[in-house]
């Protein structure tokens, strides 16, 4: 069997967790209880349902490989090449409050390497998927990134610490691009914000405050859609890291490195 036969039949699989933990989602809307990890991480019961839905599906169909999800999973595979990272619900705050702008992110990485990559949004059924070497799709029709060329052109999206005071190098940089950009937005959930930028609806995507799981899916999204995916100071990607600098053209991206790069 091919790589990209592979990553099909992985694919097919993500699909099916991430719609069914979509549904999970949409039916504990109006009746989830809400706890506190901190002030700024809400957890509710639907992460946690929506998280076993996707595990129970993935590790039946592929018992030997490794999860990594937002709820606490961790679970090392016998076939450690191969690792699932999964977010059962992005924009949790988003959720918490009935804005509709979250999402179920599923990816798998093969040997570090992001190969198959879905982005659900349960609210309007718009389903995100990617697998390496061949595209990135919406719905089924394929997508590309806007190739927007200059920065004052461009719809930015960033992603804000909660609470963060004016001081934090986050909010520096949000005020930095502000009246540069035709717009800055901060919308509450890094995969969904990729996939925009994947399909053309925002031009440039960064943070320096994410976990792997808010990533990992959206990042295959913008590549195969066309679009860059860096560190903040434009060098290669780490998922482990926290940044992510994603651009629908090379031109913003090295417009917006000085004005996002970390301080030296």
């Amino acid at each position: 069997m091919s790589d990209i036969q592979r990553w099909q039949e992985y694919l097919t699989c993500a699909i099916d967790a991430a719609r069914q933990a979509g549904e999970v989602l949409q039916k504990w809307r109006k009746k989830f209880t809400i706890s506190e990890k901190g002030r700024s991480d809400l957890v509710t019961d639907a992460d946690f349902d929506a998280q076993e839905t996707i595990f129970k599906i993935l590790s039946d169909a592929f018992p030997t490989h490794g999860y990594l999800g937002e709820e606490g999973l961790e679970q090392t595979g016998q076939e450690s090449d191969y690792l699932w990272v999964i977010d059962p619900l992005d924009g949790t705050m988003n959720y918490v409050h009935g804005f509709p702008y979250y999402c179920v992110s599923i990816a798998m990485q093969y040997k570090g390497r992001i190969v198959v990559a879905v982005v659900y949004d349960p609210t309007r059924d718009d389903l995100f998927h990617a697998c390496q070497n061949s595209g990135a799709f919406l719905n089924g029709e394929r997508i590309q990134v806007s190739g927007v060329e200059k920065l004052s052109d461009s719809l930015c999206i960033a992603s804000l610490p909660v609470a963060g005071d004016v001081a934090h190098p986050a909010v520096k940089k949000f005020l930095a691009v502000l009246p540069i950009a035709r717009t800055v937005q901060r919308l509450g959930s890094a995969a969904m914000n990729l996939a925009y930028l994947a399909c053309g609806r925002a031009d440039v995507y960064w943070s320096s405050t994410l976990k792997p799981w808010d990533m990992a899916a959206g990042i295959l999204l913008v590549q195969e859609a066309g679009g860059q995916v860096t560190r903040l100071d434009g060098s290669p990607y780490d998922i482990y890291t926290g940044e992510i600098l994603a651009t629908c053209s090379t031109v913003v991206q090295q417009e917006i490195i000085p004005l996002v790069s970390p301080a030296e």
